[in-house]
This record gives structure tokens, sequence and C-alpha cells, in this order.
């Protein structure tokens, strides 16, 4: 599962735990080169209302840590507007990140997702996420959009995951391959086996493994 974060544009916090805001904004350019387009969420949130249920608050993507619910998950004309009760009478956590969130002292909210559609520019390096399917939404310490490249990116492989072409692109820059060796790689490897159905953490770990000899024969 990818994850894009965004500072929360909190609306309101009220103190029986009750937030509201915008947990993803259409049209603007991320770190990793992604743009979210309206409509983005569209299908996926359809098909939480015919759950009768949203997903979980969860407390930086652990799924063991839950500190509340969503009430409320649209898409209006500015993004994925989002009203949530924290469970501050029943979670100890739950208390606290209500606290540090009245207080400003955190205002990260990442979403958990997989890319269902999207176009990716060449000419531009900019990839336009059409579709995509919402599996969980956590408020994070520190929103990964201001993490490297290079920490999401290697998170995401020991993790299992697959990144994008873009992120794995950046990765290969920051980690000292040129731009044509960056491209060659990604452009000859990982479209490879994106394109392949084969389980995605034996994938990703034998990317892991193969980087480690690139680099190893690189400093050679």
């Amino acid at each position: 599962m990818n994850r894009k974060s965004f500072n929360l544009d909190i609306k309101a916090v009220q103190e029986d735990g009750f937030f509201s805001g915008y947990g993803a904004v259409f049209g603007n350019l991320d770190w990793y080169n992604d743009i979210i387009l309206p409509g983005a969420f569209k299908n996926t949130l359809a098909k939480w209302t015919e759950k009768g249920k949203f997903p979980p608050v969860l407390w930086n993507h652990s799924s063991n840590e839950p500190i509340g619910v969503y009430t409320k998950l649209i898409e209006d004309e500015k993004g994925l507007y989002v009203e949530g009760k924290l469970l501050v009478d029943d979670v100890p956590k739950a208390k606290s990140t209500h606290a540090l969130l009245k207080a400003g002292a955190i205002d990260g909210l990442s979403i958990g997702y997989r890319t269902v559609k999207s176009s990716y520019n060449e000419n531009t390096d900019i990839r336009e996420l059409i579709e995509l399917d919402l599996g969980e939404i956590s408020i994070v310490t520190t929103p990964a959009n201001e993490k490297s490249t290079v920490i999401s990116v290697k998170s995401k492989l020991e993790e299992g995951e697959l990144p994008s072409l873009p992120e794995f692109e950046k990765f290969l820059r920051e980690s000292g391959f040129s731009k044509s060796q960056a491209t060659a790689i990604a452009g000859k490897g990982l479209r490879h086996l994106l394109s392949e159905s084969e389980d995605e953490k034996f994938q990703a770990k034998s990317i892991l493994n193969a980087l480690n000899i690139l680099k190893g024969s690189q400093n050679d």
C-alpha cells in the first residue's frame, strides 16, 4: 500500500474529540511529482459507503493502534473533506493526540492507498493520480512529504512495497546514480516488475538486494 501525506488542514478540533478538515487537496504537485485529480476518491468512497463504515483513524499507520473513527468522507471542489472523532474518553493515545492537535504540535495526515489508475508524462516527470483505492487514514507526527525520497523508498522496499516509477528514479538520483543511470534502471527494471503479477514482497526484496550490489560496485 502506498502512502501520501499532507499537512492536515484542520478547520476545527473540538473538546469532545471531533475534528474536520481536508485530508487531500486536488491539483497540488507534491514531493513525488504526483498530482491527485478531482474524482480520484469517488469510487473508493462509494465502496466504503456500501460497507456502511469508513476507515478508522490510525496513529502513524499502525493498524494495531486505532485512535478514532471517521464519520464523514466526501469529495468536494477542493479535495477529500474529512470529519472524525478521536476516542478521547476511551483510548489514551487518542487523548494525547487530541491535546497535540489542539496545541498545534502535530498536523500531519497520511492516507494509505492503492493506485487504480494513473497517467505518467515522461516529458514533465509528473504522474496524475486518476483513481485511488483508499485503505486507511492516519494522523502522523511527520508528514512523509517532508522526508527525503531515499528514506521513503527504502522504507517501502524494506516493508515489501514497490515504489512508483517517479519515486524510484528520484531515489536513485539521491543515492548517487546519474540521471541516465536512474532512468535506465527504473525504466528497464522497475517498470517490468510493476507489470508482473508476482509476489510484491519478493520483488521489493530483490530490488533492495540488487541495489546494494550496484552501490557496492559503484563505490569500488
